[in-house]
């Protein structure tokens, strides 16, 4: 069962130049930005409620990230849904033959584990599955 959205990723060629837009026409508070090495990315946070806006800027021509930007161009990455239990929740999932790009969790920003659905699973909206740091085992 998910639990809430945890955020909506935003692909962009630089966090530089799209942060004053959240930050200062929006009003969000911004929460710093970190690098996710293993996914070749930078991420930024925006505060929005119960959720965050995340900016996902590739550090490498070969990241994800990099090649949904030259497919689409800057705009919505993904929407990511925090669940208590990621390794329970994929278990779910895949018994209901479910298209996973994960079929286990990673690490993600903020020290939390991760798992994307592929597209074509979810009508075309790539989706992640997250499960808070301070939640896991």
């Amino acid at each position: 069962m998910s639990e809430k959205i945890s955020h909506i990723g935003i692909a962009v060629t630089s966090i530089e130049e799209a942060a004053p837009f959240y930050r200062d026409v929006l009003s969000m508070e911004f929460e710093g930005t970190e690098v996710v090495a293993e996914q070749k990315v930078k991420v930024a946070f925006f505060a929005i409620g119960e959720s965050r806006i995340e900016l996902l800027e590739p550090t490498a021509p070969d990241s994800p990230v990099a090649k949904f930007l030259e497919k689409h161009g800057p705009g919505v990455h993904h929407i990511a849904y925090e669940v208590a239990d990621l390794e329970q929740r994929l278990a779910q999932l895949k018994a209901k033959d479910i298209r996973l790009i994960d079929e286990s969790p990673r690490m993600g920003a903020h020290k939390t584990q991760i798992a994307f659905m592929h597209p074509k699973a979810s009508g075309g909206v790539l989706t992640e599955l997250c499960q808070s740091g301070e939640h896991s085992s």
